[in-house]
């Protein structure tokens, strides 16, 4: 797939552009390659020619026409633009593309889309880092060297003379999307719709930043290996794309714009506001939002809340799958249904003839009922029963241990609580006692509140894997979350609770409406038999 890549230069010297197209370079630092006598060298294969110019002599021609039109004289303008095609690295093996014919396709690019500039076009095969793409560069000096007739792209009558700079406006780069995108699909080379936001936005600086994190983290641990000991982190994460993983996380979950909000807050204090129809995100150690554009599409208004509905809307198909599979579960109203009395061990129905009479009828109501309910429900044997009843209570068990689990939770963000709050109020004392110049008095006259702040700080610290002191927001509104969590987990046990009694008063009830039908059935039995031999 080709993408196109633009950057505005302001280096002044043109000279550093020939350099690095035609020479090796060390793609992290961005410096020439040197050979064993301090001499430049050149690429393996590339494949480099002019637009309107000398490409030999590009420098000085662009140096002239500035000096020409008094143009690119400042420190601070911008004296060229960099753009970049880079092609798919299957390409090469699926439809046989070549340095030659890259370079044919920059040339033809070039000249449809850049015209009356000075233009430098140059192909590599290596790739960057020797990944293996083939890219071409095209570079052209901001100042347009002759007139041009109007194009579709161009807005104002100055874009088309001479002596004027390049103008780069979104209409225009949708144009040099477009035009690229037909090229490509012209030539049957693999192409992406690169009209269509980017889901991830990786700018050139991120990229970058992260090869150079991601090497010097891997020569860390390499350190770390040699000594026996395995690292305990192996990838490296700029600010962005920890950003980026936070939302991943949370929005495959949320099922709408508040429960993202609140869970991307507790979990990873990282704030989100709807503004003007777009989404920005600030993470607890910067002082400006960050605006969803600049992380990619995916992580935008319309598409997170369509991800939101999208889940709910699986949530719900779910919830109803699961009262398919298993309606018993899911439809539970709790009956009135009580056990039956036996009246063999019952000592006041031994007692009272009427009170015996009364429990028989109770009794008669009771296994009713209970025959009622496993028709209704579809318990057509004992062990179909028994094996809901079993799964109940395995889903009762499983529900305490959760709200347990968030118990300990809440514990322990009620303690960084009221530890954050003795390590404020005395945070003031303290600070008297390092500037003091008597420490040893000092501590004796606050030696309570000094105790107090160093019991405090040593549980922080101990308590926030990231060295971080949270704040009391951040805990506060964990602490509301958790509460909630809590509130409705207790609620599902109650209900299993509930249901898994109920079903323990239905086998008990099968089980002695089983033991009074089997005696009757054995003494028919007998006087069939004693019948039979009469």
């Amino acid at each position: 797939m080709a993408i196109l890549k633009h950057f505005a230069v302001k280096n002044a010297d043109y000279g550093a552009v020939i350099d690095y197209l035609k020479y090796q370079h060390d793609e992290f630092h961005l410096v020439p390659i040197l050979d064993e006598n301090g001499n430049s060298m050149l690429r393996d294969e590339f494949y480099f020619d002019g637009l309107n110019c000398n490409p030999e002599a590009f420098d000085l021609e662009c140096e002239l026409l500035n000096q020409q039109y008094h143009k690119n004289q400042r420190y601070d303008e911008i004296k060229c633009h960099h753009y970049i095609i880079s092609h798919d690295p299957m390409d090469v093996a699926d439809h046989g593309l070549t340095g030659e014919q890259a370079q044919a396709i920059g040339m033809e690019y070039a000249k449809a889309n850049f015209p009356g500039h000075q233009a430098l076009v140059c192909t590599h095969t290596d790739g960057s880092n020797n990944s293996g793409n083939i890219h071409t560069h095209i570079i052209i000096n901001s100042l347009r060297k002759e007139d041009i007739a109007s194009q579709l792209y161009t807005e104002r009558a100055i874009d088309c003379k001479a002596g004027y700079k390049h103008h780069l406006t979104k209409e225009y780069l949708r144009h040099l999307q477009g035009s690229l995108m037909d090229i490509c699909q012209r030539e049957g080379l693999y192409q992406v719709d690169l009209l269509s936001p980017a889901a991830e936005k990786i700018t050139q600086q991120e990229y970058h930043a992260q090869r150079r994190g991601q090497l010097n983290l891997d020569m860390a641990n390499m350190e770390i290996m040699a000594e026996g000991i395995a690292p305990m982190k192996t990838k490296f994460e700029t600010n962005k794309e920890k950003i980026r993983n936070a939302i991943n996380d949370i929005a495959e979950r949320a099922k709408s714009f508040e429960e993202f909000q609140r869970l991307l807050k507790a979990e990873y204090g990282i704030q989100v506001k709807d503004h003007r129809g777009r989404f920005s995100y600030l993470p607890s150690d910067r002082q400006k939002f960050i605006s969803a554009r600049k992380l990619g599409s995916h992580y935008d208004r319309e598409y997170l809340l369509q991800l939101f509905e999208e889940n709910a809307l699986a949530a719900e198909q779910n919830q109803a799958q699961w009262v398919q599979d298993d309606p018993i579960t899911i439809l539970f109203i709790k009956s009135d249904l009580r056990l039956v009395v036996d009246l063999q061990n019952c000592i006041k129905a031994q007692q009272s003839r009427a009170y015996a009479q009364k429990v028989k009828i109770s009794n008669l109501q009771q296994m009713a009922k209970t025959v009622a309910y496993i028709q209704e429900h579809g318990y057509d044997t004992q062990e179909k029963l028994q094996d809901t009843t079993d799964t109940i209570q395995s889903k009762m068990a499983k529900a305490r241990s959760d709200a347990k689990l968030t118990e300990a939770k809440l514990k322990r963000v009620n303690e960084q609580i009221h530890y954050l709050g003795q390590y404020l109020s005395t945070k003031s004392v303290y600070a008297d006692f390092l500037k003091s110049t008597n420490k040893k008095d000092s501590r004796q006259n606050h030696a309570d509140e000094i105790a107090k702040y160093e019991e405090a700080l040593q549980f922080l610290k101990q308590h926030s894997p990231d060295g971080k002191l949270p704040t009391m927001n951040d805990l506060r509104s964990e602490k509301e979350l958790l509460v909630q969590q809590k509130s409705a987990q207790y609620e599902t046990y109650q209900y299993f609770r509930d249901y898994h009694r109920e079903l323990q008063t239905v086998c008990e009830n099968v089980n002695h409406i089983l033991d009074i039908s089997q005696p009757k059935q054995q003494e028919q039995k007998r006087l069939h038999q004693s019948e039979h031999s009469l």
